[in-house]
């Protein structure tokens, strides 16, 4: 079994009132389709994610805020980065 795994940090976007992660499909995004049908959009130029008002309570998430996808064998996640201290 071959290992897959993919890894981008953006930040979340409102878009008509709802908070979303965008990811351009020429910067990534096309690496997440599989992984996130049947929750999220693709159009010509990127995949789309609506977050969840429960989750973005939930995990601290606004606009702005920077999150970490990754796509491991399929499975997609997501996280906030915290970018307020540089690594040592």
């Amino acid at each position: 079994m071959k290992y897959l795994f993919s890894s981008h940090a953006r930040p979340l976007e409102v878009i008509n009132g709802k908070l979303v992660l965008r990811i351009p499909l020429s910067d990534g995004g096309s690496e997440f389709v599989e992984a996130t049908r049947g929750f999220a959009t693709v159009d010509a130029e990127a995949l789309t994610v609506e977050i969840p008002e429960d989750l973005a309570a939930q995990l601290g998430l606004q606009e702005g805020t920077v999150v970490l996808v990754e796509n491991r064998d399929g499975e997609f996640s997501l996280g906030p980065v915290d970018i307020s201290e540089p690594p040592a």
